[in-house]
This record gives C-alpha cells, sequence and structure tokens, in this order.
C-alpha cells in the first residue's frame, strides 16, 4: 500500500478497537439508565397509592439534586447533553477529562433516571464514547491528530451504540460532530460505529432501539400531507428549540446550587400525574406507535413533555435532549395523523407513519441535522421505501425552522458553555491537523493556492485530490473536491476552523470580494488568529 493508504488502514483498525471499548461502556450506561427509568415508574406508581410518603421522596430529590449539582459544578464538561462539548473538543481545543466525565455521566445519570427526569442517553452516550475512545485511543494514537479522529469516531459509536443505528452514527459524526465530510472522518467513524454496533446488539438483541418495521408505506396522495405536516413539526420543532434555551437562560439566573433540586423537584408532580412523559421518551413514542391515545392526549402529553424536558435539561444536569426531541416529534405526528384519520384522510394504521417521519423533522427543526435525520428513520423503519416522504417532511420543517431564525440548538449550547466556563477546560498546547473540504463556489474555488487569505496561523501542507497528494505551490490551482490538509496550533482550532470553513464552503462571493471576510472570521472566531493579507497563510 501507499503510505497514504497505511495511515488509513491503519486508523481504522484503533478506530475499530476503539468503538468496541466505547461500545462497551455506553452499553452499560443503557442498562443503568433503563433500570433507573423502570425504578422511577415503580416508585411514582407507589406514592399515587401512598401519598404520606411524597414528602420524603421530595425532601430525597432536593438532597440527590444537591449531589448531582455538586457533580456537575466539580466536572462541568459531564453537564447538560455533552455533545456542545465534543464538537468543543474537536473544532475549540477543548480538553476532555475522559475519566471524571464518564464517573459523573455514570452516577450522575442514573441518579437523574431514578427520579425520571426527562432526558435522553443519546447525547452523554456520544460523550462516553468519545470519552472512551479517548482513553483507548491515549495509547494507540501515534498523532495528536489521530487522536482527534479517534474521538470523533468514538462519538460516532456512541450514537451507534445508544440506537442500534451504526449509520445514524456515522452521519451525526459528519454532519454536527466534526461538520466535516473528510474520508479519514468517515472510515473512523464507520468502524467505530460499527464495531460499537455489534456489542449493542450483542447485548440488547438486533432490533433498534425504536423498531418501526411494520410502518406502512406512505401512498402518492399521502405525500401531499407531507408538507402542511412539515410546517406544523417546523413549529414546534422551533418552539422546542426556544423551551430548551429559554429554561436554560431562566436557571442561569438563579443559584447555581438550587437548579438541580429543582428539576428534581418538578419531576415529582409530573411522575404522579403524568408518568408517560418520564425519562428519555421510549414509552412515549411506543405509545405514539400502538395508537391507543386520542387527538386532545396526545396534543397534551406532547406540550407536556416540551415543559418537562425543558425544566429538566435546562438546569445543567448530565442528560440529553435527542430522544425526547424525537419523543416531542413523534406525538406531534400522532396527533396530526390521528386528526386527519377522524377527518377520513388517511386509515388509521397510517398514523403510525406521521408518528415516524414526526420525529426526523422535528429533529431537523431543532438540530438542524436534517440528514442524520432522515437515516435514522431509515434505520428504525428497516426500509428505505419511507426516504420520500420522510425527505419533504424534513426538509420542510427546516425551512419553516430557518424561516423562523431557529439557530442550531448544540451551537447555541457549545456556545453558551464556552462563555460560561472560559478558562475552566483549558486548551490543549501543540499543533493540529485539520481536512477542509474544497466546495463547489466557495473562496478556494478555482483559486491558486498563493492567492489564498488563509489565517495566518494556519500552515497548508499538503493537498488531498482524489488517491493522489499534491505539494502545494504558489501557482497550485485548486478544484472541487480536493482536501485541503492544515496545520495550526490548538490554541487557535476555533479561529483557523472559523476561517477555514468560511474559505472552503460553498456560496462564496468570488475571491477578491470574499477573502478578507474570510480573514476577518478567523480573526474574530475567538482563537488568537491574526488575519492574514493576500498571501498571510503560510504554504510549505
Amino acid at each position: 500500500m501507499s503510505h497514504g493508504d497505511q495511515i488509513k488502514w491503519t486508523l481504522a483498525g484503533k478506530a475499530l478497537l476503539c468503538g468496541l471499548f466505547s461500545g462497551v461502556l455506553v452499553v452499560i450506561y443503557r442498562g443503568l439508565l433503563a433500570w433507573g427509568t423502570g425504578v422511577a415508574s415503580d416508585i411514582y406508581l407507589y406514592l399515587r397509592l401512598h401519598p404520606l410518603y411524597i414528602a420524603p421522596w421530595c425532601l430525597l430529590a432536593v438532597v440527590v439534586g444537591l449531589a448531582v449539582g455538586w457533580m456537575v459544578k466539580k466536572v462541568p464538561m459531564a453537564s447538560g447533553s455533552g455533545i456542545p462539548q465534543i464538537k468543543g473538543v474537536l473544532l475549540n481545543g477543548l480538553k476532555l477529562a475522559a475519566l471524571p466525565v464518564l464517573a459523573v455521566r455514570y452516577v450522575g445519570g442514573t441518579l437523574c433516571s431514578l427520579f425520571g427526569l426527562s432526558l435522553g442517553r443519546e447525547g452523554p452516550s456520544i460523550e462516553i464514547g468519545a470519552a472512551g475512545s479517548q482513553l483507548l485511543g491515549g495509547k494507540l494514537r501515534r498523532t495528536r491528530e489521530e487522536g482527534a479522529f479517534l474521538v470523533a469516531g468514538g462519538a460516532a459509536a456512541g450514537l451507534s451504540a445508544a440506537f442500534n443505528a451504526p449509520l445514524s452514527g456515522m452521519m451525526f459524526a459528519l454532519e454536527e460532530i466534526y461538520r466535516s465530510f473528510s474520508p479519514l472522518v468517515l472510515l473512523t467513524a464507520a468502524a467505530a460505529g460499527l464495531s460499537a454496533d455489534f456489542v449493542s446488539k450483542y447485548w440488547f438483541g438486533l432490533r433498534p432501539v425504536l423498531d418501526f418495521s411494520t410502518v406502512p408505506q406512505m401512498s402518492v396522495f399521502g405525500m401531499l400531507w407531507m408538507i402542511p405536516f412539515g410546517i406544523v413539526v417546523g413549529i414546534i420543532g422551533a418552539l422546542t428549540n426556544r423551551f430548551l434555551l429559554g429554561a436554560q437562560t431562566l436557571y442561569g439566573r438563579m443559584p447555581e446550587w438550587m437548579r438541580a433540586p429543582l428539576s428534581m423537584l418538578i419531576a415529582v408532580p409530573v411522575g404522579l400525574f403524568f408518568p408517560y412523559v418520564l425519562g428519555g421518551g421510549e414509552q412515549m413514542i411506543h405509545i405514539c406507535e400502538s395508537l391507543t391515545m386520542p387527538f386532545g392526549m396526545l396534543a397534551l402529553m406532547m406540550l407536556a413533555k416540551m415543559l418537562f424536558t425543558a425544566t429538566s435539561f435546562g438546569s445543567g444536569v448530565p442528560g440529553g435532549i435527542f430522544m425526547p426531541i424525537l419523543a416531542i416529534g413523534a406525538s406531534c405526528g400522532a396527533a396530526f395523523g390521528t386528526g386527519l384519520s377522524l377527518l377520513d384522510q388517511i386509515p388509521v394504521r397510517g398514523i403510525t407513519a406521521f408518528a415516524v417521519y414526526g420525529m426526523a423533522a422535528a429533529l431537523a427543526a431543532c438540530v438542524k441535522s436534517p440528514i442524520t435525520a432522515i437515516m435514522l428513520t431509515v434505520e428504525m423503519s428497516g426500509s428505505v421505501m419511507h426516504m420520500l416522504p420522510v425527505a419533504i417532511c424534513t426538509f420542510t420543517a427546516l425551512f419553516v425552522s430557518d424561516v423562523l431564525h431557529t439557530q442550531p440548538i448544540y451551537s447555541v449550547l457549545l456556545d453558551r458553555y464556552m462563555a460560561s466556563h472560559e478558562g475552566g477546560a483549558s486548551s490543549r498546547s501543540g499543533t493540529a491537523m485539520m481536512e477542509f473540504p474544497v466546495e463547489p463556489g466557495s473562496l478556494a474555488d478555482g483559486a491558486r493556492v498563493g492567492s489564498l487569505d488563509m489565517p495566518r496561523s494556519a500552515v497548508l501542507v499538503t493537498i488531498i485530490r482524489g488517491s493522489a497528494e499534491v505539494i502545494p505551490y504558489d501557482s497550485t490551482r485548486l478544484v472541487p473536491g480536493d482536501y485541503l490538509v492544515v496545520v495550526f496550533p490548538t490554541s487557535h482550532t476555533s479561529g483557523v476552523h472559523e476561517g477555514m470553513r468560511r474559505l472552503c464552503q460553498g456560496g462564496g462571493a468570488g475571491l477578491s470580494g470574499g477573502g478578507a471576510g474570510a480573514a476577518s472570521g478567523a480573526a474574530s472566531a475567538g482563537g488568537g488568529v491574526e488575519p492574514g493579507g493576500a498571501n498571510g497563510g503560510k504554504i510549505v
């Protein structure tokens, strides 16, 4: 093999091992949370029959909330979803203290599940997978860049093991975590995701977590409803986004010690009077699939899940929002489908299809990861025959979300984390390497290397063109599909990443008209990168 192929397949082998290790860690986490949520349901059932014990349970909720709040204060990287933190590790040079994060995720997440908080396991599983991959990858990697690829692969392994959905894990690593469709990232995520999925399927069985293999195929006439349905789900997804961020803002105005206990106390009346919305949302999704609730109850359950998820997640306790968003979308879809069924527009069995499509559309509207949402639906349904209607619905919801100026929630959460923990998670020292694909219509498309307005801290070391590596001379002209391999100080990761994305992403106005914008964007992105002039990037 060529030297490049040797590096590629060696990295894939290491990712395979990291995926196996991360898969075991996520399987343990899944088991703990499933046990905790089951115990919470039994406890709230007991409390409804024995109300004298409600007051002691509330007191215990406050004590446990104080303990969880103390853990999160000590290890802020383990707060909330975990996805923004992993993005910060890969794109902003944050440190990931793997062992403390794992400890808080396991202990804090289990304690929160015992009170039934509306938190998902998928975001934490992604961080657990990344942390596990960093632990093992630290022993296997030869360079810091390999370590970064393995962390991205561990994130894919986490989602793959959490959902028994390896393709979705791979796509999420590319679309949301790493924000780059690099061949090395793809190969690493594929190897880690598939091996983690093997562990998960061995432990939990071959079916996906949300098995919709019996979803009826949507008729051509039924697909006409995808546009109005997408509009409705887009509005619901945008509202969910605002509820989550608004609740976090409100909690931020409270004393830090009060936030986790308050979320625990809110869970008590919810568990007593609305037990269907406890936990991540698997039970709620199965209710939507079973067609056992009338329209009014479905709408009420959706609203209760939105509010309860906001109060649970906004407090900063360990837990994610991925599954709750899917549950909100499923209940919205079931309610919409039930309404159409009552009007004799679709058969009753078609309601299940709307529930599945609603999950994908709500995820796209709130998170802004439409390809992952579509892929997840395909894996859950076990068939590509739903791809057309779910794509219509998903992109309609995404359009509505954009019209409503909804920001990608994980990006906003990362910005908030960086602002509130500045200096708390110090940047890594040394150098880093990253690939940036040249997209058609970008500032770099058709430009010569010597005229690139690169961030001054970035050094272009090679250009990957197909299977060949091209030495970048000043006269080398770039074409779409090239991958620019850039080395830079790790402390400048955020600025270099932003500047190179502006340079390489499509939609640019031409090199002469937008080069300065790319440079100033890199300078203002917070990484300490100095703007380059016409030949500001160092070319080797």
